[in-house]
């Protein structure tokens, strides 16, 4: 059997970068400290996608975004390596019980996880490492010691997220079913007071990205105070 760490290496080979982010796989000692991870949680369809190519479009030097692993088969026009890396559900669970995960979740039948070393690899280059992730992995990053700054994406209502992702055209009904049970979980999590830094109320989406944009700038600009490399272009 392929092992979980050659699939990893051989996803990752494309470039230098990717190349210590997947030789960083074994090492369990973190790198030195970098900028804060930003965490943008919110439920499927809410407009998370939206906000961050946003901001990668306005500062292309700034961020890297954290690619997940999953078990689930790539939908039609997904790449592996780009989109998601794509896995079979041995070699992760394998590699979950070796400690090589931040977070992981199971949704749908299918597990997701953010490895340690895409996260290592994009703070060591002095980037901000995004993760778009979910409730569960939001309890886990706060479980460690990266810092991360927590946003929640709050969509306009439950009935708009059913209309978008009925839009898409990729899901059954009854795997709608469960995204829109998933994101009244996740809505009832993101509003409690205290789970998150902030809360973007994504009704107009030019109104949004602004709060979430001048947010997390100010976010950046008090790391710099404190001594913290960001390149905030």
């Amino acid at each position: 059997m392929i092992s979980f760490l050659f699939i990893v290496n051989r996803a990752l080979s494309s470039s230098s970068s990717s190349s210590s982010a997947a030789a960083s796989l074994t090492s369990k000692k973190m790198t030195a400290p970098g900028p804060r991870p930003l965490v943008l949680c919110g439920p499927s369809g809410s407009g998370k996608s939206t906000l961050l190519k946003r901001l990668f479009a306005e500062f292309p030097s700034t961020f890297g975004f954290s690619i997940s692993h999953t078990t689930r088969k790539p939908r039609e026009g997904e790449e592996h390596g780009v989109h998601y890396y794509f896995v079979e559900r041995p070699e992760m669970e394998a590699a979950i019980a070796g400690d090589e995960f931040i977070e992981t979740a199971e949704f749908t039948g299918n597990l997701y996880g953010t490895s340690k070393a895409a996260v290592r690899e994009i703070q060591a280059q002095g980037r901000v490492c995004i993760l778009d992730i979910e409730q569960k992995g939001v309890e886990q990053i706060k479980r460690t010691d990266l810092n991360p700054i927590l946003i929640f994406n709050n969509p306009p209502s439950i009935k708009e997220l059913e209309r978008r992702l009925r839009k898409r055209g990729s899901e059954t009904e009854e795997s709608l079913s469960k995204r829109l049970n998933a994101a009244q979980v996740e809505l009832d999590y993101g509003l409690t007071p205290g789970n998150f830094h902030k809360i973007i109320n994504n009704v107009d989406i030019d109104v949004a990205y602004e709060e979430f944009r001048n947010f997390v700038v100010q976010e950046l600009k008090e790391q710099q105070k404190q001594g913290v490399s960001v390149n905030l272009n």
